[in-house]
């Protein structure tokens, strides 16, 4: 057979011996060619006559031939290699060519012709023989095909291509050949080990070549590039001396693919690889500075999209020891004073520290030296310079710094090129500090040319490009200062339907365009636009989603505090459906942005017994990814960035499946609304056994609304309170309590007394004649009190009139004589809490009690021992009941008392945290039990928690809205009434019984 395999034997004669043996099968192992650093074997076997079968003779001629015209032509070939003689190769070309129409298809030496003539062909192509490199390849292609994986010949088959695919690719630079080129390594590297032949001759020679060619090719942000350099890395394992140029690479492509579209994989991607990069490159290595630099560029870009603090603090100190390493006279001082400058500049727009604007400037102004007039990099440095003057001006209100920041912009636009593919950015960037300038000083024709520049640098930006967000950003701003000033309504117009395009532009993180719909709702809400119940639905959506992304309960909060007023947010949408009358809508918006945090933590702990009845498959994937999901959370805390990094590319990744399953099962019939925010019709259930009041705290009105048990919702005015009364009074409550606390049993509590009554007259008694006369709801009925803002620290249920009947019968009603009062955090979570009351298990009773807390966590408290004895007297003698106490009362043994009882005392120290509500704990003998490790517990058969403990229910002063607290912690652990204290005192109760 004609096969090519490796070399048998080490061949000990000359070339010119083995000429003179011509007419003899040989075996040819030839030197390197020129430009191919391997060399190849091929091999002409003896073909013997096949006597005593039919056709033999004819058929034992015919492969005699083949053979005798394959030697000859392996013998031209090898003069060829040493004389150069075009005419030698031209012949062997004829005889592989002679061999090739000998051997059909079918022909067992098909591939072997195929791979003579085409071995033969590509000597000419690398010779500037004019052959044509596409039929060569085209044979290889052919032979290949013939030879499978497992054919013996399958590994030098792709070295073949290979070396033509390189040859190809010298003639035309296209990716595609190093596309194909790349992937035949990949498949042979894995059958070809180190020591084999073909490693020998030269394979990773060709790789290495091709791979360098990969790592200098133009930033490509296309998949295809991408992918190409992706498959480059695969290739360069750790070691490989091309591993850094080759993550460099993919690194630039993914950075300038997000852009152009914006896409935090790309991003996140990025870094991972730039972090790689910075560990393969310690301190004293010629390129430390460039990828410091390029690291601390893609951490500013992602705190830009997701902004968490920790990625501005680390690019700044990445981009300072960058810095160092660039001293006064580097070449590339001046970029690294400008990175600098940069991401000062971002985080002072954060949070407005003026050394972080005022050394940006400096920064800017020192870099600007370094590149004078004729520099073809000025234009860049210019137009910061300008950035960073126009945010010191808006601080500090210099109007001689945004003044020079025009004559900068109109400089750095006068050199740029119009082609240039950043010019769009000096547009919008010009026209915002003119529409500052106009703010200032009234110049129509600074707005003018503003709104004209704008919509300049839209017309050259691609529908989702991401820089199109800062054109709509820029844009609002000035119609809305020309709006301020002129009161044209089409200026309005103009400006609300930018702030729609700006807080909808996919590409954007969620952070941006939470705050562009948050300055939408001022500005609607300012104006009395019409668009404002629509902006506050947009904003409560973007927010959900962006707290959503966050991987821990920590982090969640952190990115709830994160906006200023994002905290208001919940009831400032329920007060302005409220004054459009639409009071349903009212109820809906207040339950979405409420309890976020519990919501979006309740919703990987859905039931899904339904859906396991109308799909099982979809209810076990959730469940698996649910599991996943709470598992992950807190993994992104790592102090390794770059597996802190990883934790939180894998948790988006899980949350991306999470969100695809969801929507497919919604796609179910019944199943249209699951995990969405829930519509008044559905809320309205949690009236079911008494209407649920929802106070309405809200710096535009102060209202209530009353769900009953069916048909619409009622409006209750408070007309003579206003949000700032409500503040004070949370705040004289707060006193009165405090002092009535310090006095003897038998002293009158006077000023509590006198807030109590402000508390009946001004708000509980509107509601109570809405109660009595629109509903007509019976005395001793319940309701359930659920309160927002300001409300959720006012004892409601104590509002007392302290007053006599008119006619002198007796103490007018308080509220608590003429119903029973509960509170509820939220409406789902009464209807959540119902529905897991359906599950009946044997009841069991745990009292605990700790009595001497560890240190550090409060003082004795002795009277805790007795408190547990008088509880056990109350409980009946058929329910098991436990006591928990002293040295049992710790983390641990409370934590699994309440996983596996059904009620539960508790009688001990209770704190509060105000500045980390999530580290709020119960005290016990040897370390506290927090609302954390309560949010991590389950308890699915608990019913009932008496906190016998000081403020278990008070709530973040931050974020009211969210009921961060040890009762609602109780409640998220599967408690269906739970009965906390809002001071040291006070107690309120949220249950359903």
């Amino acid at each position: 057979m004609l096969g090519n395999g490796e070399v048998i034997g080490k061949l000990q004669t000359s070339w010119d011996e083995l000429l003179d043996h011509a007419d003899e099968p040989f075996e040819l192992s030839f030197p390197p060619v020129r430009g191919v650093n391997s060399s190849v074997t091929l091999k002409a076997a003896v073909i013997h006559a096949c006597d005593n079968q039919d056709r033999a003779p004819i058929d034992s001629l015919i492969d005699r031939e083949i053979a005798r015209e394959t030697d000859a032509g392996h013998v031209r070939l090898a003069r060829y290699m040493i004389h150069k003689r075009v005419s030698q190769l031209n012949d062997a070309v004829e005889r592989f060519q002679l061999v090739l129409d000998r051997c059909p298809v079918d022909h067992p030496d098909h591939a072997a012709a195929l791979t003579n003539l085409a071995w033969a062909r590509l000597q000419g192509y690398i010779q500037k023989n004019p052959q044509d490199i596409d039929a060569i390849t085209s044979l290889f292609r052919e032979a290949l095909e013939l030879r499978p994986q497992g054919h013996p010949d399958h590994a030098l088959s792709l070295y073949h291509l290979i070396v033509a695919l390189k040859w190809r690719w010298s003639k035309e630079r296209a990716t595609v050949y190093i596309h194909e080129f790349l992937q035949l390594c990949c498949k042979l590297l894995p059958i070809c080990p180190e020591a084999s032949y073909l490693r020998s001759i030269g394979v990773d020679s060709e790789i290495d070549y091709m791979i360098n060619e990969c790592n200098h090719l133009p930033i490509d942000a296309l998949y295809e590039g991408i992918h190409l350099q992706q498959v480059v890395l695969e290739l360069c394992p750790l070691g490989h001396r091309h591993r850094t140029t080759a993550l460099d690479k993919l690194s630039r492509d993914l950075r300038a693919r997000y852009e152009q579209h914006g896409s935090i994989d790309d991003l996140e991607e990025s870094i991972q690889l730039r972090r790689e990069i910075v560990s393969l490159c310690p301190e004293g290595h010629f390129d430390r500075s460039a990828y410091l630099n390029n690291l601390a560029y893609s951490l500013e870009s992602r705190f830009d999209h997701q902004g968490k603090s920790h990625d501005i603090d680390e690019a700044i100190s990445l981009h300072e020891e960058a810095l160092l390493l660039r001293p006064v006279g580097h070449i590339y001082r001046d970029f690294s004073l400008g990175n600098l400058g940069g991401a000062l500049r971002t985080r002072f727009n954060k949070w407005g520290d003026v050394d972080d604007i005022n050394r940006a400037v400096s920064l800017y102004r020192e870099a600007l030296t370094l590149r004078p007039p004729g520099n073809p990099r000025r234009d860049t440095m210019l137009n910061n310079l300008a950035l960073a003057l126009n945010n010191r001006c808006d601080k500090l209100h210099d109007i001689e710094d945004l003044n020079e920041a025009i004559d900068l912009c109109r400089e750095s636009l006068r050199l740029t090129r119009g082609d240039h593919p950043a010019s769009h950015r000096i547009l919008f960037n010009l026209s915002s500090a003119l529409c500052s300038r106009f703010t200032r000083t009234g110049k129509n024709k600074d707005v003018e040319e503003a709104i004209r520049l704008c919509q300049e640098s839209l017309v050259v930006l691609p529908s989702l490009h991401p820089d199109r967000y800062s054109s709509y950003k820029w844009l609002q701003e000035s119609y809305m200062s020309r709006y301020r000033v002129q009161h044209d309504p089409d200026d309005l117009s103009f400006a609300v339907e930018n702030f729609r395009l700006a807080s909808g532009h996919p590409t954007q993180g969620f952070p941006r365009r939470v705050q562009a719909a948050l300055n939408r709702v001022d500005e609607a809400e300012d104006h009395q636009h019409d668009s404002a119940l629509e902006a506050y639905q947009t904003c409560l959506e973007l927010f959900d989603n962006h707290v959503m992304t966050r991987s821990s309960i920590i982090s969640r909060r952190e990115a709830a505090t994160a906006f200023r007023r994002a905290q208001s947010l919940p009831v400032d949408a329920a007060s302005c459906a409220v004054r459009s009358n639409d009071l349903q809508r009212a109820v809906e918006l207040v339950e979405h942005g409420r309890g976020q945090q519990w919501s979006l933590a309740s919703r990987l702990r859905t039931p899904l017994e339904d859906l396991k009845s109308a799909s099982p498959q979809l209810a076990q994937t959730l469940a698996e990814l649910s599991k996943r999901l709470s598992d992950a959370q807190g993994s992104t805390g790592s102090a390794d960035k770059a597996a802190a990094d990883q934790a939180a590319i894998n948790y988006m990744k899980l949350t991306r499946q999470w969100e695809a399953t969801v929507a497919e099962i919604r796609n179910l019939q019944g199943f249209s609304r699951f995990l969405l925010p829930p519509s008044y019709k559905d809320l309205q259930a949690a009236a079911c056994h008494g209407p649920v009041i929802i106070l309405i705290a809200s710096k535009y009105s102060c209202n209530a609304i009353v769900v009953p048990t069916s048909g619409q919702p009622h409006h209750v005015r408070f007309p003579r309170i206003t949000f700032a009364d409500l503040e004070q009074l949370k705040d004289d409550f707060a006193t009165a309590i405090r002092h009535a606390a310090r006095m003897h049993p038998q002293e009158p509590r006077k000023k509590l007394r006198v807030r109590l009554r402000i508390l009946w007259d001004e708000i509980m008694l509107p509601i109570v004649n809405v109660l009595q006369h629109d509903l007509k709801l019976q005395h001793k009925s319940r309701i359930w009190l659920c309160p927002t803002a300001a409300f959720t620290s006012i004892p409601l249920h104590a509002a007392n009139p302290f007053r006599m009947n008119t006619d002198c019968s007796g103490k007018e009603s308080c509220l608590e004589d003429l119903y029973i009062c509960s509170y509820t955090p939220t409406l789902s979570a009464l209807i959540r809490a119902r529905q897991a009351m359906k599950m009946r298990v044997t009841p069991s009773f745990a009292a605990i009690g700790q009595s001497e807390p560890g240190a550090g966590q409060g003082d004795m408290l002795p009277a805790v021992d007795n408190e547990l004895e008088l509880v056990q007297t109350l409980v009946p003698p058929n329910i098991k009941f436990t006591n928990i106490s002293k040295d049992e009362a710790t983390q641990a043994g409370a934590l699994n008392a309440l996983q596996c009882n059904t009620w539960v005392h508790l009688a001990c120290h209770g704190k509060q945290d105000l500045e980390q509500p999530y580290n709020s704990y119960f005290a016990m003998r040897d370390k506290p039990v927090t609302l954390l490790d309560i949010m991590e517990n389950n308890s699915p058969q608990a019913e009932f928690a008496f906190l016998s403990a000081c403020h278990t229910a008070v709530g973040d002063e931050e974020t009211p809205d969210e009921a961060i607290h040890l009762a609602a912690g109780l409640q998220f652990l599967g408690f269906k009434s739970v009965v906390g204290t809002l001071w040291g005192s006070m107690t309120l109760s949220q249950n359903t019984s």
